[in-house]
Protein backbone atom coordinates (compact mmCIF):
# COMPACT_ATOMS: atom_id res chain seq x y z
CA UNK A 1 0.00 0.00 0.00
CA UNK A 2 1.54 3.54 -1.14
CA UNK A 3 1.71 5.94 2.33
CA UNK A 4 0.23 9.35 2.00
CA UNK A 5 2.27 11.77 -0.21
CA UNK A 6 2.91 15.65 -0.14
CA UNK A 7 3.42 18.30 -2.53
CA UNK A 8 5.17 21.22 -1.58
CA UNK A 9 4.92 24.23 -4.18
CA UNK A 10 6.91 27.36 -3.87
CA UNK A 11 7.41 30.29 -5.64
CA UNK A 12 10.83 31.54 -6.54
CA UNK A 13 11.70 34.73 -4.03
CA UNK A 14 11.20 38.17 -4.98
CA UNK A 15 13.87 38.75 -8.32
CA UNK A 16 15.60 42.30 -10.14
CA UNK A 17 14.68 43.27 -13.31
CA UNK A 18 17.99 45.06 -14.45
CA UNK A 19 18.08 46.34 -18.08
CA UNK A 20 18.91 44.21 -20.79
CA UNK A 21 18.85 40.81 -18.88
CA UNK A 22 16.93 38.21 -20.58
CA UNK A 23 13.49 37.04 -17.99
CA UNK A 24 15.40 33.33 -17.61
CA UNK A 25 18.51 34.80 -15.66
CA UNK A 26 16.97 37.60 -13.67
CA UNK A 27 18.89 37.75 -10.02
CA UNK A 28 17.01 37.94 -6.65
CA UNK A 29 16.94 41.09 -5.31
CA UNK A 30 18.15 41.29 -1.48
CA UNK A 31 14.82 41.24 -0.13
CA UNK A 32 14.21 38.10 -2.23
CA UNK A 33 17.25 36.26 -0.70
CA UNK A 34 15.91 37.11 2.61
CA UNK A 35 12.83 35.97 2.28
CA UNK A 36 14.10 32.91 0.75
CA UNK A 37 16.16 32.84 3.50
CA UNK A 38 13.27 33.05 5.63
CA UNK A 39 11.56 30.44 3.89
CA UNK A 40 14.60 27.79 4.47
CA UNK A 41 14.28 28.35 7.97
CA UNK A 42 10.56 27.73 8.07
CA UNK A 43 11.02 24.63 6.14
CA UNK A 44 14.24 23.76 8.85
CA UNK A 45 11.51 24.34 11.97
CA UNK A 46 7.97 23.60 10.73
CA UNK A 47 7.99 22.91 7.61
CA UNK A 48 7.32 19.18 6.13
CA UNK A 49 10.70 17.25 5.16
CA UNK A 50 11.09 16.97 1.69
CA UNK A 51 12.97 13.59 -0.46
CA UNK A 52 13.14 15.32 -3.86
CA UNK A 53 13.27 18.83 -5.65
CA UNK A 54 12.49 19.87 -8.58
CA UNK A 55 13.35 23.19 -9.54
CA UNK A 56 13.30 25.23 -12.78
CA UNK A 57 16.24 26.28 -14.11
CA UNK A 58 15.58 29.93 -14.07
CA UNK A 59 18.23 31.78 -12.32
CA UNK A 60 15.59 33.21 -9.64
CA UNK A 61 14.26 29.57 -8.71
CA UNK A 62 17.53 28.12 -8.38
CA UNK A 63 18.83 30.48 -6.29
CA UNK A 64 16.00 30.52 -4.36
CA UNK A 65 16.28 26.43 -3.90
CA UNK A 66 20.13 27.52 -3.21
CA UNK A 67 19.51 29.98 -0.15
CA UNK A 68 16.59 27.33 1.05
CA UNK A 69 19.31 24.28 0.96
CA UNK A 70 21.44 26.09 2.89
CA UNK A 71 19.27 26.62 6.21
CA UNK A 72 17.72 22.94 5.65
CA UNK A 73 21.68 21.76 5.72
CA UNK A 74 22.72 23.74 8.77
CA UNK A 75 19.52 22.37 10.09
CA UNK A 76 20.87 18.76 9.22
CA UNK A 77 18.86 18.08 6.71
CA UNK A 78 18.85 17.81 3.03
CA UNK A 79 17.05 16.77 -0.57
CA UNK A 80 18.46 16.22 -4.05
CA UNK A 81 17.33 18.94 -6.32
CA UNK A 82 16.62 18.14 -10.47
CA UNK A 83 16.82 21.30 -12.53
CA UNK A 84 14.67 21.21 -15.25
CA UNK A 85 13.99 24.15 -18.10
CA UNK A 86 10.77 22.60 -18.48
CA UNK A 87 9.49 24.24 -15.49
CA UNK A 88 10.64 27.70 -16.47
CA UNK A 89 7.34 28.53 -18.32
CA UNK A 90 5.44 25.39 -17.52
CA UNK A 91 1.75 25.18 -17.01
CA UNK A 92 0.14 23.09 -14.57
CA UNK A 93 -0.37 20.25 -16.64
CA UNK A 94 3.37 20.33 -17.30
CA UNK A 95 3.70 20.44 -13.82
CA UNK A 96 1.34 17.40 -13.47
CA UNK A 97 3.16 15.03 -16.02
CA UNK A 98 6.70 15.51 -14.57
CA UNK A 99 5.35 14.54 -11.10
CA UNK A 100 3.26 11.65 -12.46
CA UNK A 101 6.69 10.53 -13.95
CA UNK A 102 7.90 9.68 -10.65
CA UNK A 103 8.60 6.37 -8.79
CA UNK A 104 7.17 6.33 -5.35
CA UNK A 105 10.33 6.63 -3.49
CA UNK A 106 9.69 10.52 -2.48
CA UNK A 107 6.95 10.60 -0.21
CA UNK A 108 7.50 14.66 0.02
CA UNK A 109 8.23 16.37 -3.20
CA UNK A 110 9.39 20.20 -3.92
CA UNK A 111 8.88 21.84 -6.73
CA UNK A 112 10.48 25.37 -7.15
CA UNK A 113 8.62 27.42 -10.27
CA UNK A 114 6.73 30.12 -10.83
CA UNK A 115 3.58 32.40 -11.58
CA UNK A 116 0.95 31.81 -12.54
CA UNK A 117 1.68 28.04 -12.59
CA UNK A 118 2.39 27.80 -8.63
CA UNK A 119 -1.69 29.27 -8.28
CA UNK A 120 -3.06 27.37 -10.93
CA UNK A 121 -1.58 24.04 -9.52
CA UNK A 122 -2.35 24.30 -6.15
CA UNK A 123 -6.45 25.23 -7.12
CA UNK A 124 -6.43 22.42 -9.78
CA UNK A 125 -4.94 20.03 -7.12
CA UNK A 126 -7.44 20.92 -4.11
CA UNK A 127 -9.95 19.40 -3.49
CA UNK A 128 -12.25 17.93 -0.06
CA UNK A 129 -10.76 18.50 3.22
CA UNK A 130 -8.85 21.95 2.15
CA UNK A 131 -8.23 24.23 4.41
CA UNK A 132 -10.83 27.04 3.70
CA UNK A 133 -8.57 30.06 4.59
CA UNK A 134 -5.15 28.81 2.80
CA UNK A 135 -7.54 27.96 -0.70
CA UNK A 136 -8.97 31.48 -0.12
CA UNK A 137 -5.48 32.96 0.13
CA UNK A 138 -3.77 30.98 -2.93
CA UNK A 139 -6.58 32.37 -4.78
CA UNK A 140 -6.15 35.75 -4.04
CA UNK A 141 -2.12 35.94 -4.31
CA UNK A 142 0.36 33.36 -4.32
CA UNK A 143 3.33 35.77 -3.27
CA UNK A 144 7.14 35.40 -4.23
CA UNK A 145 8.62 32.97 -1.41
CA UNK A 146 5.29 31.62 -1.03
CA UNK A 147 4.52 28.04 -0.10
CA UNK A 148 1.51 25.63 -0.46
CA UNK A 149 1.50 22.29 1.41
CA UNK A 150 -0.90 19.99 -0.51
CA UNK A 151 -1.37 15.67 0.94
CA UNK A 152 -2.60 13.04 -1.28
CA UNK A 153 -3.03 9.15 -0.88
CA UNK A 154 -2.37 8.05 -4.23
CA UNK A 155 1.31 7.26 -6.04
CA UNK A 156 2.64 9.90 -8.02
CA UNK A 157 1.39 8.60 -11.27
CA UNK A 158 -2.39 8.86 -10.69
CA UNK A 159 -2.06 12.63 -9.19
CA UNK A 160 -5.09 14.17 -10.63
CA UNK A 161 -7.35 17.49 -9.69
CA UNK A 162 -9.24 17.63 -6.55
CA UNK A 163 -7.66 14.35 -5.08
CA UNK A 164 -4.97 16.58 -2.58
CA UNK A 165 -6.21 18.31 0.49
CA UNK A 166 -4.54 21.75 0.76
CA UNK A 167 -2.95 21.47 4.43
CA UNK A 168 -0.75 25.08 4.59
CA UNK A 169 -0.06 27.93 2.72
CA UNK A 170 2.73 30.26 3.99
CA UNK A 171 5.18 33.05 2.80
CA UNK A 172 7.83 33.64 5.24
CA UNK A 173 9.31 37.25 5.15
CA UNK A 174 12.52 38.30 6.96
Amino acid sequence: MVGERRLVLVRHAKSAYPHGVPDHDRPLTGRGRRNAQATGRWFATEGPRVHLVLCSDATRARHTWEIIRAELVTAGMDAPVRFDHGLYGAGPDRVLDLLRALDDDPAAVMVVGHEPTMSDLTLTLAGPGSDDDALGAVGVKFPTSGVAVLRFAEPWAVLRPRTARLETFVHPRA
